[in-house]
């Protein structure tokens, strides 16, 4: 009997990606509860919509294009009208020269309609490149700009980066429904002139024609819905895929995932991911292949009725042969009119359903946007309150920070420590407004936060949290943050020599002018140590009223970290300073120092009250020196 070892055992297949079900409002797809002949209606909302977005990006533009239908819509017209009066002396009786002679005027009228038309193509198409790059940009830059703006604690909130991402979609959408929305209003234009002309000329040919495209029209809306379903489906694999892509292929993570042997695992997410999406479509497809096939049984049988009406009244004598000829351009200039009404008409209806998304977050997000109060605060900052404060995250049970109360005083520093999870860092965003405590108070010099403008309280601040960005800028604007404070380097460099950094700025290939991001041509990389040092030149350089660090010097060598905590003793005369850490020996250059534990405040008091009150921190202290 042999032993089985557990190299010999079979692998352990991996697990496939969570399976995302929402509940509440976000369960049911939007579409679902609304009819088709809603979603037909609102098609003029949706071109108001568009061209309301279009005049405030260029509002001649926007003008130009109107002129540009209008014309084709009356060149249209002139050219039938002419084609009829050419018709007559072309298709009558005498010499050919002499029905040419006639009929050349009107041939003359035919050939400048049909020139005027394909300039006014051509201006309309330049009217429409005008428009369509800055209104991309405008709506990217606006979504940027509502995630950006919102309260903090709306990142926390269910649904909000998927919401985020379904608006992402209506963005791309911007790239094309100017240029569907004029499509469409040209083609319109054109059917309503081609089929009052048929209309003169046979009123029972415009009703066929209305019928062989009815169909197609219906089949492209509802297949755009079932687009949409899939679409809505698909939001939160798309998303969490989008982030895989991300975290595995950034190279600042490539270290993490070869070391771990994580490559294989994170290709099988993905591509599991992938299949998942596309499944829906596979899935769908039946849906739309049906849809396909009706709708060009219908749309064909009426076609064939409408090419036999006009051949029926031809040869019965009923009509002309003149009138059949121009009825012949007629039936394709309107059968080609309402398939470009038809096409884009779904189009634009296509994009509609992304920009109802779009603005639902734009909407939502304005909701979530502070709207605290017209207080403000100002520098000095000589007293900070909280008077019990809690604090509890969306859809959490138990309070992050929970009954508070704490006094800072300009020149004090303030150690805050405590094990991970114990609400350090969550106190710090209540100090500083970026989140409003649920009960109790947070006040600056006797103003309450819930009623002041926060950014008043931001430009008083300057923090260095846990997780930095890395901005991929100049050196320089890694210290400034774009907010110079002169016109030249000399307080960047004082802010960079207050970190220790001026070696390594200065061996950078183009010193303060070098881009910090190294997947860019000319771009230049720096340690992880030395990020953190930049992130605290930057709140240095910011000369701030409340100066906070979490964490500051977790990446830095010994000699590095003493430097930073000398210059923080040294300048703290004029603010308020506060360290959040978990190497207590740091904690020394604090005048008070406080401990979180689950949301509580449980011991302040100084270093050596602390070390001799036999309590959680002369226990973590013991700990860390046992290491």
């Amino acid at each position: 009997m042999t032993s089985t070892t557990a190299h010999d055992a079979p692998p352990v297949p991996p697990p496939p990606p969570a399976e995302i079900t929402y509940s509440g409002q976000y369960s049911v797809n939007p579409l679902g509860q609304v009819s088709f002949r809603a979603l037909c209606a609102g098609l003029p909302a949706v071109l108001r919509r568009i061209a309301a977005m279009a005049w405030r990006i260029d509002h001649r533009a926007v003008l130009l294009l109107l002129a540009c239908q209008l014309i084709t819509g009356v060149s249209a017209a002139v050219l039938l009208a002419a084609t009829a009066r050419a018709m007559r002396p072309v298709l009558g009786a005498g010499a050919v020269s002499d029905r040419l002679h006639e009929a050349l005027p009107a041939l003359i009228v035919v050939a400048a309609a049909s020139a005027v038309t394909r300039a006014t193509v051509a201006v309309a198409a330049y009217a429409e490149r005008r428009i369509t790059p800055r209104l991309t940009t405008a709506t990217d830059s606006a979504l940027v700009e509502a995630v950006c703006r919102v309260e903090a604690a709306a990142y926390a909130a269910d649904g909000f980066s998927d919401r985020q991402e379904a608006a992402e979609m209506g963005v791309t959408r911007t790239h094309v429904m100017v240029m569907d929305a004029q499509r469409f209003m040209s083609a319109l234009i054109k059917l309503i002139t081609a089929g009052g002309v048929l209309s003169v000329l046979n009123p029972l040919m415009l009703p066929l024609l209305l019928l062989a495209v009815a169909p197609a029209g219906i089949g492209a809306i509802l297949t755009a819905r079932v687009d949409y379903e899939i679409h809505y489906a698909n939001i939160a694999d798309r998303n969490v895929r989008g982030m895989t892509r991300w975290w595995a292929t950034a190279p600042k993570y490539g270290d993490e995932v070869r070391a771990n042997g994580m490559t294989d695992y994170l290709l099988h997410w993905y591509r599991a991911l992938s299949e998942r999406v596309d499944q829906r479509s596979l899935t769908a497809a039946p849906r739309t292949l049906r849809i396909a096939l009706l709708s060009s049984l219908a749309s064909g049988t009426f076609l064939a009725a409408t090419w036999g009406m006009l051949a029926w009244l031809a040869v019965t004598g009923r009509i002309t042969p003149a009138i059949a000829a121009t009825a012949v351009v007629a039936v394709q200039t309107t059968l080609a009119a309402l398939s470009q009404v038809v096409i884009n008409g779904a189009a634009v209806f296509h994009t509609s359903l992304y920009l109802s998304d779009m603005q639902a977050f734009f909407d939502a997000a304005a909701r979530q946007a502070p709207k605290r109060g017209p207080l403000t605060v100002g520098p000095p900052v000589e007293e900070i309150r909280l008077d019990e404060v809690t604090y509890r995250y969306p859809g959490k049970d138990k309070p992050a920070v929970d009954g508070v109360s704490l006094t800072l005083r300009r020149g004090q520093i303030l150690a805050i420590v405590g094990l991970n999870g114990s609400g350090k860092s969550t106190l710090t965003r209540l100090i500083t407004g970026i989140y409003l405590p649920d009960k109790g108070r947070v006040t600056w010099n006797g103003t309450d936060l819930a009623h002041t403008d926060p950014a008043t309280v931001w430009n008083c601040t300057g923090l260095v949290p846990q997780i930095f960005a890395q901005w991929p800028l100049r050196a320089r604007e890694n210290v400034t943050l774009g907010q110079p404070r002169s016109h030249d380097d000399r307080e960047v460099w004082d802010a960079v020599d207050a970190v220790g950094m001026r070696e390594a700025v200065e061996d950078l290939p183009a010193g303060l002018d070098t881009l910090l991001a190294r997947e860019i041509f000319g771009g230049a990389e720096l340690s992880g140590g030395q990020w953190q040092r930049l992130a605290c030149s930057r709140a240095l350089y910011r000369r701030p009223p409340l100066l906070i660090l979490d964490e500051p010097t977790s990446q830095m060598d010994p000699r590095g970290e003493h430097g930073i905590f000398e210059k923080i003793k040294a300048i703290s005369a004029d603010r308020i300073t506060i360290v959040v850490t978990h190497r207590l020996e740091n904690t020394k250059i604090a005048d008070h120092i406080i401990v979180m534990e689950q949301g509580r405040l449980t011991e302040q008091g100084t270093y050596d009250d602390l070390i001799h009150a036999g309590g959680t921190f002369a226990g973590l202290l013991r700990l860390s020196r046992d290491r």
